[in-house]
């Protein structure tokens, strides 16, 4: 329930502080007293919109401050801590602030929040009904979050809700997996022979260069060897070095058998110089076996090398990026073959989900019809207490082609009224009278209240157009409803404010010193309280008679 308001330089108001009471919260006062002022300054405090015309005139900025005390099992603590929003146990407090630029602040807690959030968190504190208020029992929109939370099933509903979140995902996913399989699939052929022609070729790392590298060596290989042989003939023929070397060693060694130990060195260096021009010509030779190749083999090495370069020029990439290449159309085609099992299998993961999607909407749908023939029963009983009599209220419940359904399940959901026996069945808004719709949202939120969980209840002229037994039925409903949750109720009825747990009056003050005009709330006791329910009674002059007949209404 709400517990405080304080309301400061918000159009007529300068300086406000309210503390309520539970039960039925009764405010009254004259027409244009200042009550739509004060259902503004509470809607700033809920989200509702705000802009600088709400300020008061010659002020800076405007602010509304709602404290509330809540219950521990009340949703509110399970999304603020969602928000991660730090609180008292019981306690909410929301401001918020409008300055006279256009711009609006809000607070949850003293912590800075979005308006959308405020809005969001208002809504599970404070309803406020009026005749004219579309946005809650008068709009169909709503009817079957009211229907669904009088009916209790919220574990269905979310059964609901999770499956159809993953019927749509997979969806998504199958719808996604198609395009890109739908697109792969034009390039499938291209992808089949280039891989073909890839796989043909088998290009290798580094095979390029190595094959550019022999190429040019057997090119090279026929004039080099010309030359090199010519130079081991010179080595190896009769005048050739070795020749002369051996020859030369040989006389040296005839010489040093005539002078022992002479030619010694001469003869070591000699022998050492014949060997390694020995160790030359082998390696000459080995050289020039190695020139030696069989013409098919350039032949072959220069179509393997050119088929290599062709094939890189076709993909404009370097040769030695073949080999990727390769490895990019070999894992295309396997996201290829992939995709059609991925295809097939989301395919098959949809439809079993959509079934249990049907399954788990036909059972919510079974508990919907049931729950409204119990609600249409409670809200009728309801009437005849609100002098309706001949008229009824009925729960519709239309169903939704099968493509249509979604996360709330598969109807729609109206409440709709009958005002006469054979009268034809029509929205609120379009069927009732002004009295009588605000008799069937009492009605409504009476049975609603058994099992919603919105703290404060504030009606707005609820009475509007009914008087005398009406008023009287009225009053003891709203009493009835007070049991259930906090109500404000804004009225010109007495029969209504003669029930109220408390009242305070709306009227407007004038400053002597400059003449300006605020309006101020006060709360009324005893015989405050007896003498505004007498004037609402007799109108601008209050007679004993009127005090009187107060004096029997406060006796309820």
């Amino acid at each position: 329930m709400i517990v405080s308001l304080a309301i400061k330089d918000i159009v007529l108001i300068d300086r406000l502080q309210m503390n309520f009471e539970s039960g039925l919260c009764v405010l009254s006062g004259e027409t244009g007293a200042g009550k739509s002022i004060l259902l503004s300054g509470i809607g700033l405090a809920i989200g509702a919109r705000g802009g600088r015309e709400l300020i008061r005139h010659g002020k800076d900025q405007g602010s509304v401050n709602a404290e509330f005390s809540l219950s521990a099992d009340h949703k509110i603590w399970s999304l603020l801590d969602q928000y991660g929003f730090d609180y008292n146990e019981g306690q909410v407090i929301l401001r918020r602030i409008v300055t006279k630029d256009g711009k609006s602040r809000a607070f949850i807690n003293d912590q800075s929040v979005s308006i959308s959030l405020l809005r969001k968190v208002g809504e599970l504190l404070i309803e406020i009904h009026g005749q004219h208020d579309e946005r809650g029992l008068l709009n169909p929109a709503g009817h079957r979050n009211l229907l669904d939370e009088f009916g209790g099933y919220k574990g269905l509903l979310e059964d609901v809700k999770v499956i159809f979140e993953k019927l749509t995902s997979l969806k998504k996913a199958l719808y996604e997996e198609q395009e890109k399989l739908e697109i792969a699939k034009q390039d499938e052929d291209y992808i089949r022979h280039n891989l073909e022609e890839l796989d043909q070729l088998n290009p290798q790392k580094g095979e390029e260069e190595e094959l550019a590298k022999e190429r040019t060596r057997m090119m090279q290989g026929e004039n080099l060897s010309a030359g090199l042989g010519e130079l081991l003939n010179k080595l190896l023929n009769d005048k050739g070095v070795d020749t002369i070397l051996r020859m030369t060693l040989r006389k040296i060694e005839r010489i040093s058998e005539q002078a022992p130990g002479l030619l010694d060195s001469v003869s070591e260096s000699l022998d050492h110089a014949a060997d390694e021009t020995s160790n030359a010509i082998a390696k000459l030779e080995d050289i020039m076996r190695d020139l030696e190749f069989n013409p098919y083999d350039l032949e072959n090495t220069e179509e393997r090398l050119f088929a290599i370069r062709a094939c890189a020029r076709k993909h404009n990439c370097q040769p030695e990026q073949l080999v990727q290449i390769k490895k990019d159309f070999e894992t295309k085609l396997s996201e290829l073959e992939f995709g059609d099992g991925e295809v097939q299998r989301l395919t098959q993961e949809v439809y079993k989900t959509q079934k249990k999607f049907e399954v788990t909407a036909k059972k919510l749908s079974v508990l919907r019809h049931k729950t409204a023939e119990e609600l249409d029963g409670f809200v009728n009983k309801e009437l005849p207490a609100l002098k309706m009599e001949k008229a009824d209220f009925k729960t519709f419940l239309e169903p939704l082609e099968l493509e249509n359904w979604n996360a709330e399940g598969g109807e729609r959901v109206d409440f709709r009224v009958s005002t006469n026996p054979g009268a034809p069945f029509g929205g609120l808004i379009k069927i009732a009278s002004g009295g009588e719709l605000s008799r069937f949202i009492l009605a409504l939120k009476v049975v609603l209240a058994r099992k919603t969980s919105v703290a404060t209840l504030i009606f707005d002229e609820i009475d509007q157009g009914v008087g005398g037994a009406v008023a009287n039925a009225v009053g003891e409903r709203l009493s009835v409803l007070a049991d259930k949750a906090q109500i404000l109720v804004i009225t010109h009825s007495p029969q209504v404010a003669a029930r109220g747990q408390s009242h305070w009056l709306i009227n407007k003050r004038s400053n002597g010193q400059d003449d300006t005009v605020t309006t101020a709330v006060t709360p009324l006791k005893d015989d405050q309280r007896r003498e505004e329910i007498a004037r609402m009674l007799a109108g601008a002059e209050v007679t004993k008679e009127a005090r009187a007949a107060a004096d029997n209404l406060l006796q309820w």
